[in-house]
């Protein structure tokens, strides 16, 4: 499928490409209109002064000042629509260079590596080339945190077919999920830090002294001001009371400039970005969907008149900003008291709405969380949804089962079957065979089934339960930790959460490497053993071929599989299947005699 998809995000580029360069010309056109519009005015100026008709530049500014100011607004209308075009070039390109190069213009989820999770560091969920790296589309700080969210713990069945649901909708229109990706592309930059200044604004409650008649002087203060100038024309006294009000008015801006502070924190570019989100808002809402979880969540914010809401908020915010404009502001606040004004008018937002908002952005996060897992059902389309099975004991059935972060030429496809059973795997194999990136295709695809996303194999069946790994042991010069003291802690946190009520499935691979092979294999089998007492379930690969003999004492337990090795003409060659039984072959001694280093064969 991916030559397809690929092929159709090429032609969309192109088209797009096109739509670029059209918008940008008639940019310029305009701009160039508009130059043309400023030197006529400039020569009716002057034409206006030679023959002493100032009538001439009355109608000038009048008629070339309308068609300047409407030439802006279309001008101002295409760069628009060009930025908005590049925006899903952007997007759209970004599809390509994710299939191709697994790079990606959104967060890898860097910041929620954690070396002490169940499994998200031995698994490669967060950071550089990381499964978080291939499926976001979160621009949003909301949506990066709730996606990781999903990848860091199971969900219930109920929930996992929920979004499996929601994500065949999306991913049946591109163009819509395009669209949305395009629209929150400026939240990448611009999201986390003006959102959490409005979350907390709109937590703190603002009180202003004598706002009862200050605001009934507000709505007044413009007339009386107007009146009294008007009428000190024609009788000079009056003059004085137009100024006594000018300086009462001013006055009042002074005395509640803290006030005013406040509540205008949040003004500095919060309009334009109050008003992209209203957009995605307003598109939610006005989307017909299917019954399900993309219907809900659209009807949500129906219901709550969120777009409106936050249109409402964006026009505040941008009449405040006015008066930070300097002229300006002193002429709107002088006559109108406009910064008080506006101040009171977000405070009575705030008083309506704040309950509202941040449910608004939690859905806005939920979809592109689920925007995200459905870029892999779109550029995966041979991926299949993993079944949930319900059944008492555990579930772990997978054709042609590979590892989604592998390029599709040369990673290796697998049959597993765990079909509704308990069993510890015993998985033996050569240096480089395979075992390692085996356990982690396990748990990688694990990992996706249960966030409701598609998983990189031809069909799977899986329990809901926790994976648990035990791979990728560091000391800490921090923390003062070897290596054995690392892993006997993960160790002691493996079989704790084994045993209890939740499903675990466990993935170790190779136990005990800070210590030497006598207690290695000692303790390797006593941690085992401790498994089966506990009738923990899961896969442990290992070097050591005592541990495969285990089989022979727990024949109802023990499941023996092996990665194997072919050598011809000194060379090996790895066929990265599995197979059951247990290892005969092991490379060691052909790869230091690579290097020239001959081992003596006992």
């Amino acid at each position: 499928m991916e030559p397809g998809i690929i092929s159709h995000y090429h032609q969309k580029i192109t088209s797009t490409l096109a739509e670029v360069e059209k918008y940008r010309k008639l940019s310029n056109t305009y701009s160039l209109y508009r130059l043309v519009i400023f030197g006529a005015l400039i020569l009716a100026v002057i034409i206006g002064a030679e023959l002493n008709n100032f009538s001439i530049i009355i109608t000038a500014f009048l008629v070339l000042g309308f068609g300047f100011v409407w030439l802006i607004s279309r001008q101002s209308l295409y760069d628009e629509q060009k930025k908005y075009h590049q925006q899903i070039l952007a997007v759209v390109e970004n599809e390509v260079q994710s299939i191709n190069e697994h790079k990606n213009l959104y967060d890898d989820g860097s910041i929620f590596i954690d070396d002490k999770h169940y499994y998200t560091s031995d698994l490669d969920i967060f950071g550089e080339a990381s499964l978080f790296q291939l499926i976001n589309r979160a621009a949003t700080s909301r949506g990066n945190h709730l996606l990781a969210a999903w990848l860091r713990a199971p969900a219930k069945k109920s929930e996992i077919l929920s979004r499996q649901e929601a994500v065949k909708t999306l991913s049946a229109d591109m163009t819509w999920k395009h669209h949305i990706q395009a629209l929150l592309l400026f939240a990448k930059h611009e999201d986390a830090g003006h959102l959490l200044s409005l979350f907390k604004y709109l937590q703190t409650p603002l009180q202003l002294e004598g706002i009862s008649w200050i605001s009934r002087y507000i709505r007044f203060a413009p007339y009386l001001l107007f009146t009294t100038i008007a009428i000190g024309f024609f009788y000079q006294p009056v003059s004085l009371l137009a100024m006594a009000i000018a300086l009462f008015n001013v006055w009042l801006i002074v005395k509640n400039s803290g006030y005013i502070s406040k509540s205008g924190m949040i003004a500095d570019k919060m309009g334009e970005v109050m008003a992209s989100y209203a957009r995605v808002f307003n598109d939610i809402e006005s989307r017909e969907f299917e019954p399900g979880r993309c219907q809900s969540l659209s009807q949500k914010l129906h219901d709550n008149g969120t777009s409106k809401t936050i249109a409402e908020l964006s026009a505040l915010i941008n009449k405040y900003s006015y008066s930070l404009i300097m002229i300006v502001g002193f002429v709107l606040n002088l006559f109108f008291l406009w910064a008080l004004k506006q101040s009171i008018a977000i405070e009575n937002w705030k008083q309506n709405n704040q309950h509202n908002l941040e449910e608004g952005f939690d859905i806005i996060a939920e979809f592109e969380a689920l925007l995200s897992l459905a870029g892999l059902h779109i550029n995966y389309a041979e991926w299949c949804f993993p079944e949930i099975d319900e059944r008492a004991d555990y579930t772990l059935n997978a054709n042609g089962l590979a590892h989604p972060l592998i390029n599709k030429d040369f990673r290796v496809a697998n049959d597993y079957h765990l079909n509704n059973s308990r069993s510890i795997d015993i998985i033996t194999g050569s240096n480089m065979a395979g075992k390692s990136t085996f356990l982690r295709t396990i748990g990688i695809n694990t990992v996706l089934a249960l966030a409701g996303a598609p998983a990189c194999a031809l069909s799977m069946q899986v329990s809901v339960m926790q994976v648990v790994s035990y791979m990728r042991i560091k000391d800490s010069l921090n923390e003062s930790t070897s290596t054995f003291k690392a892993e006997i802690d993960r160790l002691k946190m493996l079989l704790t959460v084994v045993g209890g009520n939740e499903k675990v499935f466990l993935l170790i691979d190779e136990m005990l490497r800070g210590t030497n092979s006598v207690d290695k294999y000692r303790g390797s089998k006593a941690v085992i053993e401790q498994l089966i007492f506990k009738k923990g379930v899961g896969m442990v690969a290992t070097h050591d071929l005592q541990i495969a003999e285990l089989e022979k004492k727990y024949p109802a337990y023990i499941r023996n599989f092996y990665f194997d090795i072919k050598v011809k003409d000194g060379d090996m060659l790895f066929d990265y299947k599995i197979k059951n039984g247990e290892c005969k072959t092991f490379n060691a001694s052909l790869l230091l005699q690579q290097i020239g280093i001959y081992v003596d064969q006992v």
